[in-house]
C-alpha cells in the first residue's frame, strides 16, 4: 500500500489572528493568509492546519464555536474560506482544519435552545445535572482556574502536577448552576462554552455533519480539539483527591471515547485522498496516548505532548524517544512531534538561546514520525512580553499568540494600525524579509532541513535506531534508514565540544550552526550543535 501523505508530511499550524492581516484591523485572516501561501511553499512545508475560523464571540479565541458551518467577519467569509482550500490544493498543500467537539459557545443555537427548559429538545445535548447538597453535581475542575505545571521527577523520570490556585474570585468548578431551570451544566472549559453529551446520538449526528459538510469542501482533514474528553460517564463520578486539583480536561479518559473515535474515522475514510484526523489529546502519558490509535481504527495522528514539557537534556529525550518508540509502536501508531504550539510558549523561549532552538529543530525534523511546525517558529520567534492591560487570553497564553513580523518597517507588513497583540521581541530583525535575505538565518536553516526530510525516504519514513553514546547527559545520535538510504541526526545538549559515534562515514547534509555543511563529518559537535549526516 502507498504511504499516506501525512505520514510523509510536515504539517504546519497557522494561527490566524497573528499570522497576516488583509484589512488592515489589525488582526490576521484568511486573505491575508492566502496571499503568504508563497511563504509556505518556499519555505517547504506539505500542510497548514488552522486554528478555528468558525462563528464565535471569541471568548476563548474560536474555541468557543457558535456557528460550525460559516466563518466568523474577523476572518473573511466561508467563500474566502473555500478559495483558501482552492488555491492551497494549487500549490500542492493540505488544509487542516480545527474541529471543536467536546463543547460549543453558549450562544450557539444548540445550547440557546437546551437551555431554554428541562423540556427543550435539545436538553439531552448537553450535560445537564440536578446540584448535589446545595452545591455541584461532582468535584470537577475546569481549566483556565489555576496553573498546572507538569514537572519531572528526576529519580524515576515520571512527570508529576502542581497546581497553583488560579486567580481570586476564579470559581474552580466545572458547573455554573442555571437558576432558570434549576440544574446544572458542565464545562470543562469557560462557563461560556459548555459540554456536548456525546451519549446523545444525536449529537454525534450532528457532529459528524459538520465534518460532512467541510469534508465536501475538499479540506483535508481535521486537528480535534481535546479528542479525549468527548467521552464521559454518564455517572460523572467524582474525581479522587490525587486528581481533583486537575483540570477535568487534562484527566478524562474514558473508554467510551474508542467508540466513538471509530465512528468518525469510518466517516473520514469513506473519503478519497487520506483525509486524516489528527487528535489533540492532552494526557501527558505516552502509553495512554497510544491506545488512541486504536487497531488502526480511530485517529490517525495523536498529538503527544510530553516532550513540550521536557528538559533540554540528553538523557531526557531518550527517554521520550524510547517511549514513543515502544508505546505508539506497540499499537502500529504513526508518531507525532511538536516543539511549539498556540497553547505553550516558544521553544525558542522555552529553551533560552538560539543556538539550542536552532539544535531542536534539527531533533524535531529528524526524528521518525509527522513534525508540526508552528508558524513563527522558523523565525526563531521568542515570545512577546504583553503587558497587563493588552492580555486577553483567559489562559495566559498571548505570548506565544503574537502577530508574526513580515518585513522590517515599522508596522512590519501589517498594514492600517495596531496589531491585536503586541510583536514579539526583535520584530525587525526576526522578519520575514531580513532573514529571507539572511542564508544563515533561522528561517534558512529550516529551509534546508525540509528540503533534506523531503528528498530522504530514511528521514522522511524511515525506521529508527538509537545509538550509544559516549556520554548520553551529553548527546543524543540515531541513524534512520529506508531501504538503501541512510541518514544519521547527532545533537549536542551542552555548551561544550562533544564526542559522537556513529559508525560509518559521513558527509554533513545540514548543520543547525550551517558549519561545514557538504563537507566531511569529523565525529564531533561543536557547542550547542546538531547535524544531519549523509553517508559519504
Amino acid at each position: 500500500m502507498a504511504t499516506p501523505w501525512w505520514q510523509s508530511a510536515v504539517i504546519y499550524q497557522v494561527y490566524p489572528r497573528s499570522f497576516a492581516d488583509a484589512n488592515g484591523d489589525g488582526i490576521g485572516d484568511l486573505e491575508g493568509l492566502r496571499r503568504h501561501l508563497d511563504h509556505l511553499v518556499w519555505l517547504g512545508v506539505d500542510a497548514l492546519w488552522l486554528s478555528p475560523v468558525y462563528r464565535s464571540p471569541m471568548a476563548d479565541f474560536g474555541y468557543d464555536v457558535s456557528d460550525h458551518r460559516d466563518v466568523d467577519p474577523v476572518f473573511g467569509t466561508l467563500d474566502d474560506a473555500e478559495r483558501l482550500v482552492s488555491e492551497a490544493h494549487a500549490a500542492g498543500l493540505k488544509v487542516l482544519l480545527d474541529w471543536v467537539p467536546n463543547h460549543t459557545s453558549d450562544q450557539h443555537p444548540w445550547f440557546v435552545e437546551s437551555r431554554r427548559s428541562r423540556e427543550s429538545a435539545k436538553r439531552s445535548w448537553y450535560v445537564w445535572r440536578d446540584g448535589r447538597d446545595g452545591g455541584p453535581p461532582n468535584n470537577w475542575r475546569a481549566a483556565f482556574t489555576g496553573e498546572v505545571r507538569w514537572e519531572l521527577d528526576p529519580a524515576t523520570g515520571e512527570r508529576r502536577p502542581r497546581v497553583t490556585e488560579g486567580e481570586p474570585g476564579v470559581d474552580p468548578k466545572a458547573w455554573t448552576y442555571d437558576r432558570a431551570t434549576d440544574q446544572w451544566y458542565l464545562h470543562l472549559f469557560l462557563p461560556s462554552q459548555p459540554d456536548l453529551d456525546w451519549n446523545e446520538p444525536a449529537v454525534v449526528e450532528a457532529q459528524l455533519d459538520v465534518l460532512r459538510f467541510w469534508l465536501d469542501r475538499g479540506v483535508d482533514g481535521f486537528r480535534a480539539d481535546v479528542i479525549h474528553a468527548i467521552g464521559k460517564d454518564p455517572e460523572l463520578p467524582d474525581d479522587p483527591p490525587e486528581l481533583a486539583l486537575l483540570p477535568k480536561s487534562s484527566t478524562n479518559d474514558d473508554p467510551r471515547t474508542h467508540g466513538l473515535l471509530r465512528r468518525i474515522r469510518t466517516l473520514l475514510d469513506g473519503y478519497r485522498g487520506d483525509r486524516v484526523m489528527v487528535g489533540e489529546v492532552y494526557l501527558l502519558d505516552t502509553a495512554r496516548v497510544a491506545t488512541y490509535y486504536g487497531d488502526g481504527d480511530e485517529l490517525h495522528l495523536a498529538f503527544n505532548f510530553p516532550p513540550l514539557y521536557t528538559r533540554w537534556r540528553a538523557r531526557d529525550w531518550r527517554r521520550q524517544v524510547e517511549s514513543v518508540v515502544e508505546q505508539v509502536g506497540a499499537v502500529g501508531g504513526w508518531p507525532t512531534w511538536v516543539l511549539s504550539n498556540h497553547d505553550n510558549p516558544r521553544h525558542r523561549t522555552r529553551y533560552g538561546t538560539e543556538p539550542r532552538a536552532r539544535a531542536a529543530v534539527v531533533l524535531l525534523l529528524g526524528l521518525r514520525g509527522t513534525p508540526f511546525l508552528y508558524a513563527g517558529e522558523e523565525l526563531g520567534l521568542e515570545d512577546a512580553e504583553v503587558p497587563p492591560q493588552r492580555r486577553l487570553d483567559p489562559g495566559g497564553r498571548d505570548g506565544c499568540r503574537a502577530p508574526l513580523p513580515w518585513t522590517r518597517a515599522a508596522d512590519h507588513g501589517w498594514e492600517g494600525g495596531s496589531t491585536w497583540l503586541p510583536f514579539p521581541p526583535d520584530a525587525a530583525g526576526r522578519s520575514v524579509e531580513a532573514q529571507r535575505n539572511d542564508p544563515g538565518s533561522v528561517l534558512h536553516l529550516y529551509r534546508r532541513l525540509l528540503a533534506a526530510r523531503r528528498g530522504s525516504p530514511a528521514l522522511s519514513v524511515g525506521d529508527l535506531a538509537l545509538e550509544s553514546a559516549l556520554d548520553d547527559r551529553a548527546v543524543l545520535a540515531w541513524t534512520r534508514s529506508a531501504g538503501d538510504d541512510r541518514r544519521a541526526v547527532a545533537v549536542n545538549f551542552t555548551a561544550e565540544e562533544q564526542p559522537v559515534q556513529v559508525p560509518g562515514d559521513w558527509t554533513v547534509e545540514v548543520a543547525s550552526d550551517g558549519a561545514g555543511e557538504g563537507g566531511p563529518w569529523s565525529g564531533r559537535l561543536a557547542p550547542d550543535q546538531a547535524v544531519v549526516l549523509r553517508p559519504a
